[in-house]
């Protein structure tokens, strides 16, 4: 009963995907419809920052499930990712470059069909590609259409980041692009950042949704991402990938496979430098736990290699990525961040 309700839940994640967000900092553009020729329109919100000036050039961080990214008081389960309040604070702080975030709505009865690596998927027995069309929660479709993320990231690569471009004052360079997301978006950022390395420079992939369907049995899912991964993680020298996940919830399910996943990131020649893993213990899969850790993602991707900040006794220095805030807590490769406990793999920490 309790994987049911998790699997609703985790598929309603977008009741509210045209509404206006309201933000605490910074300003809001709201497309709605943003419109495609490729795939079925929707709103896309691009914020800005405070102090968005068109005579600066900013960065681009595309971020999946938009309409729970700014105000929780439009979302279905009134949680949000707070993102306006994170990205505001690190670029007031001088710990990351300066950045918007454009915010792609998802079409609740078009998310698994639009999330879901297609690659992966066609390289699925047709068996069990079957059993997953086949899946229902409630009494609806898991997948209301085919798979279709080729077509959706083609949306955003020849449609949007275009549009962006064009219309405001950004870089427009794959250093300086990155897509993020969460659960199944955190499976298509990975996929956007392995078909278009020349786009994406970076992936931020919070809680990855590597069983991809629940309900199949001998879940060959994760198999096939890892055969995936193995003959197309973009090069290490130029990129960056970010992976988390918690302990509770659908994220219990997440574990096994991630430590597989971080060891084709080694095979691949991924250090501490360009990759991150970290567990976070007690986390559950909802946006409420994913507001508490987005300084993580951001701060390793968005790093400022140029940016002083002044230190408690006066003194400046320059901020480091190898070198996070943590509070030790005496166990090996465990920090602790104000009550936020997380447990990093040996590509986020130095070996002792």
């Amino acid at each position: 009963m309790r994987l049911k309700l998790l699997i609703a839940v985790f598929a309603l994640s977008g009741l509210s995907a045209f509404a206006q967000p309201n933000v605490k900092q910074g300003a809001i553009k709201h497309l709605a419809p943003f419109e495609s020729k490729i795939i079925k329109g929707r709103t896309v919100d691009v914020w800005v920052p405070p102090g968005y000036s068109k005579n600066e050039k900013y960065s681009v961080l595309y971020m999946h499930d938009g309409q729970m990214l700014f105000d929780e008081s439009i979302t279905w389960n009134k949680l949000s990712w707070n993102v306006d309040n994170t990205a505001a604070r690190l670029m007031r702080e001088g710990s990351t470059r300066k950045f918007i975030v454009v915010g792609i709505s998802n079409i609740p009865e078009l998310r698994f069909s639009e999330y879901f690596p297609q690659k992966p998927f066609e390289s699925l027995t047709q068996k069990t590609k079957d059993s997953i069309y086949g899946l229902y929660f409630g009494e609806k479709p898991m997948f209301s259409e085919k798979v279709n993320s080729d077509n959706y990231l083609k949306f955003i690569v020849t449609e949007l980041k275009p549009f962006i471009d064009k219309n405001f004052s950004v870089k427009t360079d794959a250093a300086n692009t990155f897509i993020a997301g969460s659960s199944m978006g955190g499976l298509i950022s990975l996929y956007a950042i392995c078909e278009y390395p020349d786009v994406f420079g970076g992936a931020a992939c919070l809680s990855t949704h590597w069983i991809g369907a629940t309900g199949v049995a001998q879940n060959p899912i994760p198999g096939a991402f890892l055969k995936y991964l193995d003959k197309k993680l973009p090069p290490a020298v130029n990129h960056k990938i970010y992976f988390d996940h918690g302990t509770e919830g659908l994220d219990a399910n997440y574990g096994v496979t991630q430590k597989k996943v971080d060891a084709l990131m080694a095979k691949h020649g991924y250090t501490k430098k360009n990759w991150m893993t970290k567990e976070f213990k007690g986390d559950d899969h909802n946006e409420k736990a994913w507001a508490v850790r987005l300084s993580e993602p951001l701060n390793f991707l968005l790093w400022d290699p140029t940016a002083i900040k002044k230190t408690a006794d006066g003194k400046s220095a320059v901020e480091n990525q190898d070198k996070p805030k943590t509070i030790k807590t005496g166990k090996t490769g465990e920090t602790k961040k104000e009550g936020h406990k997380s447990t990093a793999s040996p590509s986020a920490t130095p070996k002792k």
